[in-house]
């Protein structure tokens, strides 16, 4: 997948300022494709030019004037196309498991500390992902929302980053709780 087809996605329900669409990564589709703001607006460039993405001025009185980006026909079958191929598998690609792998070799504190640091991060990105779920179906048991909701790509895209990040938090706290039983064994021996 292309940065493009994230942006395209994430334009499909509303228009979008650069830094609307920023925001937007960072609460719904960071969950499944990381961008620095930069990213985006080098890639917003690109859409319009490509015409797969139209933009207008909106004037401001009291602020800057700002842009306004939405999907055009030509994106929508850009997505159309992009949706009908076929998924590569995803993987697995983080340094921190490479240090874990390492783990019978190296002092094993840091390893620990960053494996407890990182299940605080997950458990706030669940906490997160929670929160947002709870937004998109509003009173309707999710049972529900996903049988007659309006949009069901977003809340479905934000279970699996739900799950992600409930896994990385498994086992971060697992892999942390053996580092350090083995650590004082070591240390009683």
């Amino acid at each position: 997948m292309a940065l493009r087809h994230a942006v395209l996605a994430a334009l499909l329900d509303e228009e979008l300022s650069g830094y609307q669409l920023a925001k937007a990564f960072d609460l719904g589709v960071a969950n499944f494709w990381h961008a620095l703001p930069q990213q985006l607006y080098a890639e917003l460039t690109r859409l319009e030019s490509d015409g797969l993405i139209t933009g207008r001025e909106v004037v401001q009185d009291t602020r800057p004037n700002k842009r306004l980006f939405k999907v055009t026909e030509t994106g929508l079958a850009e997505l159309e196309r992009f949706t009908a191929a076929t998924a590569k598998p995803s993987f697995i690609r983080d340094d921190l498991l490479v240090k874990v792998q390492s783990a019978d070799h190296v002092d094993t504190s840091n390893l620990i500390a960053q494996l407890t640091e990182r299940a605080a991060v997950a458990q706030a990105r669940i906490d997160l992902f929670g929160q947002l779920l709870h937004t998109m179906r509003g009173d309707r048991t999710e049972e529900e929302f996903l049988r007659s909701g309006d949009r069901v790509g977003p809340y479905l895209t934000c279970l699996r980053g739900l799950a992600f990040e409930e896994g990385n938090r498994d086992w971060c706290e697992r892999a942390g709780t053996v580092l350090r039983e083995r650590q004082a064994a070591r240390a009683r021996s």
